[in-house]
Formats: structure tokens, C-alpha cells, sequence
């Protein structure tokens, strides 16, 4: 057996997709989203996505980096990722040890990985002195068991998509940073600037302005609900947030039932989020949509 681990090449598009999602339904990951994660990231990210071979057939993939938008400095990533029937022949192990030296050269002194709710996940993360932080779910939608209706507007709101702000975008950085800054984590994104929102997150391939739906109050965006999506049947919440000051109000609860409606009627029939355990409003908001848990995650940490 001849084992490889290497960086990326735009030819391992879709085997690193694949990788990302093997054994993991809930997760939705394009290949074309694989290359834009590559050719999007600032030089501060120091990000690299290794891959694995065996025997000269990618089986992993590893997303390594900086957290650089985060106030709190000196953290990074590592979410690793084997196939099924590759794992328990030490791919993992050898990513590992890349990403922590790739890290420690670039000033990282604690890193971050998210870790399947599964035995031999965890054991993994805890073998190599990983420790457990918060918890996280995955939820699945079956939009083609029916979907509750679009709750009644309220006065002076009006409902939009991402797709009438093509020409500037900015008002919807202004509602994504806003409602970063208290999203339930362990890693802010407060310095993340526009033009590498724009980069990173509105020209993401996957993101699907045409399901994203926008909620105006009083002239601007408030509120939003995010979408990536295979361009086919599958649909992957990316965030939903309200600014502050509109809270309390079911503003995101419209946005998300309004832009599920969009998915159904464009063919899409499963729906997956991702919530931290603690974000109580959201959960909620997804149990009254039909969402039900299919997977959890832990959020595991490791100084060097």
C-alpha cells in the first residue's frame, strides 16, 4: 500500500467533494465549490486542502487554515475527512500530522476541528489530544411530505432574493456581519472585511441566490435566509440571521419557511441545516418547519 498525502489539484475536484461527504448525507459540497474554497482564500488564511491517496486513488481530504477574521488571534482549522472503507489505514493520522506542522509554521497555537458524533470519530479526535467543546446537529427536511405555509406578512415588510442585489450586495454583508457577531461558536468573524465577504461568500458557486430569500423592513434588509444547492434536488441552509434591532419579530422564520416554498417549487426535495445546540430560536424554527436531527457534531480543540 502507497500512501500519499499532497496538496490539491483542481483535477481532484471531485473526489475531494466526494470525500467530504462520504458516509455524511447531510453534507452538501460541490466540486466547484471545492475549487472556489481553494482560489478564494486571502493570503492571512494560509489555507491549503490536502488530500489523500492510497495506491494512487484519492480517498481524503483535509481543510486546513487560519481563523485570520477572528479577533481573537492564533487559531486555526482542521476538518479531516476519509472514506468509509479507507479509514483505520492511517490517512487520517497523516493529514493530521501536515496540518499541525502547516499550522505551527504560520503561528497557530490552538487549533479547531469539528468531529463526527460517531465512536471511532471521537476516539480519533481524543487520541491525538483533542478536547470536547460544544455540540452542534444536523437536521433533514423532507420537502416532499409538505411544508407549513408562508407566515403573513407584516406591515412594511416585503419579501426579496438574493437575486435583486446583484449589483450591490452590500446591504447583505451588512445583515451577514451583524448576525455573525452573536451567532452561538467559539470563533467570531468580526474582521471579515467586504471585499473578502465577496470572495469567500457571495461568489461562491454554490450559493443560490435565487432560493435566498431577503426580508425588507423599512427600505433595507433585516433579515435573510441563505441557501447553497446542488442545482438539482438538494438544498443546504447556510445561515439565517436577523439584525439586532428586528428581532423577535418571526423574521427569520419567514424568510427560511419562504425560501424552503421557492425550493419545493423548483424540484428540490431534501433540505439539510447544521444549529449549534444552544441557538434555542432557530431549533425551534426548524422543529415547526418539519426539520428532523439526523446527525450531530462536537467541536473538539487542541493547543500546540
Amino acid at each position: 500500500m502507497t500512501m500519499i498525502i499532497r496538496d490539491f489539484r483542481p483535477s481532484d475536484a471531485e473526489a475531494a467533494a466526494a470525500s467530504y461527504s462520504a458516509g455524511r448525507p447531510h453534507l452538501l459540497m460541490t466540486p466547484e465549490a471545492v475549487r472556489h474554497l481553494v482560489t478564494s482564500a486571502t493570503p492571512e488564511q494560509h489555507y491549503r486542502l490536502l488530500v489523500g491517496e492510497l495506491d494512487g486513488v484519492v480517498v481524503g481530504s483535509g481543510r486546513v487554515g487560519v481563523h485570520a477574521f477572528s479577533s481573537t488571534k492564533g487559531q486555526g482549522f482542521a476538518n479531516l475527512s476519509v472514506n468509509p472503507e479507507a479509514r483505520g489505514r492511517g490517512v487520517a493520522t497523516a493529514m493530521l500530522a501536515v496540518a499541525e506542522q502547516h499550522l505551527a509554521e504560520h503561528g497557530v497555537t490552538l487549533i479547531r476541528a469539528w468531529v463526527d458524533d460517531e465512536p471511532t470519530a471521537v476516539a480519533f479526535a481524543e487520541k491525538h489530544g483533542f478536547e470536547r467543546g460544544r455540540s452542534a446537529h444536523f437536521a433533514h427536511l423532507d420537502l416532499t411530505a409538505g411544508l407549513p405555509p408562508v407566515p403573513e406578512l407584516p406591515a412594511g415588510v416585503e419579501l426579496r432574493t438574493a437575486a435583486d442585489y446583484l449589483e450591490d450586495p452590500r446591504p447583505l454583508y451588512r445583515v451577514d456581519v451583524e448576525g455573525t457577531q452573536d451567532e452561538p461558536g467559539d470563533v467570531d468573524m468580526s474582521d471579515l472585511g467586504y471585499e473578502e465577504w465577496l470572495e469567500e461568500v457571495w461568489e461562491r458557486p454554490d450559493l443560490d441566490r435565487e432560493l435566498t430569500t431577503v426580508v425588507v423592513a423599512d427600505g433595507r434588509p433585516v433579515a435573510f435566509s441563505a441557501v447553497h444547492s446542488d442545482g438539482a434536488t438538494r438544498y443546504w441552509s447556510a445561515f439565517t440571521t436577523t439584525v439586532a434591532a428586528y428581532r423577535g419579530r418571526g423574521l427569520a422564520k419567514l424568510a427560511k419557511t419562504d425560501s424552503l416554498h421557492r425550493a419545493l417549487a423548483r424540484g428540490c426535495t431534501d433540505a439539510y441545516t447544521n444549529n449549534d445546540a444552544t441557538n434555542a430560536p432557530m431549533l425551534a424554527v426548524n422543529d415547526w418547519l418539519g426539520y428532523r436531527r439526523c446527525a450531530s457534531e462536537w467541536a473538539y480543540a487542541k493547543g500546540i
